[in-house]
């Protein structure tokens, strides 16, 4: 399978698609839950995932009720996610060499994230890879969160692409439809949330993972 238009740039996703760090913050998020006689369902975590902090809130206030602590709970899991990510978050099997084919393509990249630039920061930049990343759109640089298509956007602005000329890679139910409806070509590579129906008819691929993307831009490319 060729995808429909050539590639002019990529714009990864960053939690659960370039390092595993979407496992420790379901940890996190399971042991502060814990620790304050709650549960954290794996049904409740799925729903969180992609999604910024601010569309979280509604979701945890409907499931633990009126008297939950959205902030101060915020606040105690990422205190935790840092304990338990002190050494440094597993880079996913086949980041680099995406990277390198990027490089030998010669084309650019960039992140669109629902994280911090201080997550992006400490997650890659501890692999030495922000440099190899032309553009990193976090929080703050976009009005709406995933699933609107803003991050998306913008990322494709500042690599001065048109968004339908660009590749997203995306883990989340909510990041593939952000980058589909900023209109990209978009491609899932399935972490903790399995492809459903709507994932199949949004992308133009499900890759089990980033080396099959790295061999499918090489295709493309001969």
């Amino acid at each position: 399978m060729t995808l429909p238009r050539p590639v002019k740039a990529v714009v990864f996703d960053m939690d659960g698609l370039l390092v595993d760090s979407e496992t420790v913050y379901r940890e996190a998020m399971t042991l502060v839950a814990t620790e304050r006689g709650l549960e954290m369902p794996p049904d409740l975590f799925l729903k969180l995932v992609g999604l910024p902090w601010a569309s979280n809130v509604p979701m945890l206030m409907a499931h633990y009720g009126a008297d939950f602590d959205p902030e101060s709970f915020r606040v105690a899991a990422t205190s935790r996610f840092y304990e338990l990510a002190k050494a440094e978050i597993a880079l996913k099997s086949g980041v680099v060499e995406v990277l390198d084919e990027l490089d030998r393509l010669t084309l650019p990249r960039g992140i669109a994230t629902s994280s911090r630039h201080q997550d992006v920061e400490h997650h890659i930049g501890h692999h030495g890879l922000r440099d190899r990343f032309h553009t990193v759109v976090a929080q703050g640089d976009y009005a709406r969160g995933k699933p609107a298509p803003d991050p998306y956007l913008t990322a494709a602005e500042r690599l001065g692409v048109a968004p339908e000329d660009c590749l997203a890679l995306e883990d989340s139910h909510n990041g593939v439809r952000a980058a589909a409806a900023a209109g990209m070509m978009t491609i899932m590579v399935p972490d903790l949330l399995e492809p459903t129906a709507e994932m199949h008819d949004l992308c133009v691929r499900i890759a089990r993972d980033l080396h099959e993307v790295r061999e499918l831009l090489a295709a493309q490319a001969a």
